[in-house]
């Protein structure tokens, strides 16, 4: 999605594989090569996607194995654990999103291809702002699915 909706570019301070091993430190627990190599893969491009399409992308490293299934679904876990990654459930599916470094921002739900739309608004932050002021109600957060068809769908028909 591009225009003055769209999210720019991401950039932290700290790469993600470093935090999250920070976070798995404060647990007791180890950032293990396998753990690593999920990490990577999950933090390389920005895209939605769920468990399976994961393991497709990690396929060559289970057949190796250089990484298992369970580690897979554990990291994943442990990453939604650690701040790093939401879940959201679609359509029966748990897809992920990176949360790590990305502002806060909403999505556009096509009903028949199941692609996401992210987008960020001031206007509808503010209008969130007035009604909690309204309710004197105090904000930590909001998610927002707006459901639809997205244009390549609706000139397909």
């Amino acid at each position: 999605m591009t225009g003055k909706f769209s999210l720019g570019p991401v950039d932290v301070e700290v790469p993600p594989e470093e935090q999250f091993a920070r976070f798995l430190q404060g647990k007791g627990k180890r950032f293990t090569p396998q753990r690593r190599l999920v990490v990577e893969m999950v933090f390389s491009h920005h895209d939605h996607f769920d468990a399976e399409e994961l393991l497709e992308h990690l396929s060559e490293l289970i057949a190796q194995r250089r990484v298992s299934r369970p580690t897979v679904y554990r990291t994943l876990s442990e990453l939604v654990e650690a701040g790093m990654l939401r879940s959201m459930n679609l359509g029966g599916r748990s897809v992920y999103e990176h949360a790590y470094g990305y502002p806060r921002h909403d999505h556009l739900y096509c009903q028949r291809c199941g692609r996401l739309f992210e987008f960020h608004s001031e206007r509808l932050d503010q209008l969130r702002e007035a009604v909690a002021r309204e309710h004197e109600f105090q904000v930590t957060g909001h998610r927002l699915m707006i459901t639809g068809v997205c244009r390549h769908c609706r000139d397909e028909e």
